[in-house]
């Protein structure tokens, strides 16, 4: 007889999982919004790097103790650099930096558009993974949405446009490096959470203490740092790792691959409503594209 209790359960798990990465989803969004704004009011990408990985770094440096910090949890010093790399400091400055030259559209749209078109190629290339027809017809969507992107960045912005959605795309692109060194040393999610945590203390925090410091910082005040530290420390950094790896368990990587293609739209909205970026019709249109191409990759 089947078991009164597991559909209920199933249920249960399917709800949870759903809420976990859709707030996962909502957290990327809002830091991709703060940093647009810190940007805008004088942080510099060093600020809010500082901000993004030193805060969570805090939150997660127990579990990284507690899993073994000499050995980095097993994973080694050579791959946890490596990880921290390539989903650490030097990637958000990127994505940071990106903001300085672009509006919020272009870097909520272009870095996960990225991210996934650069993952189905390093999927093929790496993993050996055969990429199925309907991926690569979500790739070249996935393309056709970028071009409009770069379309309006000649047309309207200028050179240092170009400039600043490469610096996106070079930021997805790292990220889709990430996911693929992942899977191919079969570590975790929390487990690389941990470890670039705390290296991102180790090894950014003293570089920004000689080249950077809290000048700028202090400068601009305290409710501004404090807003910067829980967006991008806990809604962007920790929260989030922990959301979408909750949705994965829960519901599988198929099903919770699908959300991080919400970003873009929840960047939109939550520019428009806090910010009052009113965003193109160009990025509209882009993004629309990119998300359908988004759905086709993920399948």
């Amino acid at each position: 007889m089947p078991d009164d209790k597991a559909q209920p359960a199933a249920t249960s798990g399917l709800l949870v999982g759903t809420v976990c990465g859709v707030a996962a989803a909502f957290g990327w969004a809002a830091g991709f919004a703060a940093a647009k704004h810190g940007i805008t009011i004088g942080f510099t990408p060093a600020d809010l790097a500082f901000h993004r990985f030193f805060w969570s770094g805090l939150l997660l440096m127990p579990l990284a103790l507690r899993a073994g910090f000499v050995k980095l949890g097993g994973i080694g010093w050579g791959r946890g650099l490596v990880m921290m790399f390539m989903a650490g400091p030097p990637q958000s400055l990127m994505a940071y930096t990106g903001f300085i030259l672009v509006p919020l559209g272009h870097g909520t749209t272009i870095q996960p558009a990225c991210a996934a078109l650069a993952g189905l190629i390093l999927a093929t290339l790496v993993l050996g993974e055969r990429p199925t027809m309907t991926r690569i017809v979500g790739g070249l969507i996935i393309i056709a949405g970028l071009i409009v992107f770069g379309l309006e960045s000649l047309t309207t912005i200028g050179s240092h446009g170009v400039g600043g959605d490469l610096l996106f795309a070079a930021a997805g692109v790292f990220w889709a490096g990430f996911g693929t060194v992942l899977r191919m040393w079969r570590v975790p999610g929390m487990a690389a959470a941990n470890v670039v945590g705390a290296l991102s203390i180790f090894i950014f925090l003293p570089l920004f203490f000689i080249f950077a410091g809290f000048d700028n910082m202090i400068r601009l005040g305290f409710t501004e740092n404090l807003l910067q530290a829980l967006v991008q420390g806990i809604m962007a950094g920790a929260g989030p790792i922990f959301l979408f790896a909750r949705s994965v368990m829960l519901l599988g990587g198929g099903r919770a691959a699908t959300f991080p293609a919400l970003v873009p739209g929840f960047a939109l909205v939550i520019g428009y409503v806090a910010l009052g970026i009113v965003p193109s019709l160009a990025q509209i249109v882009g993004m629309a594209i990119v998300v359908v191409g988004f759905r086709f990759v993920v399948k």
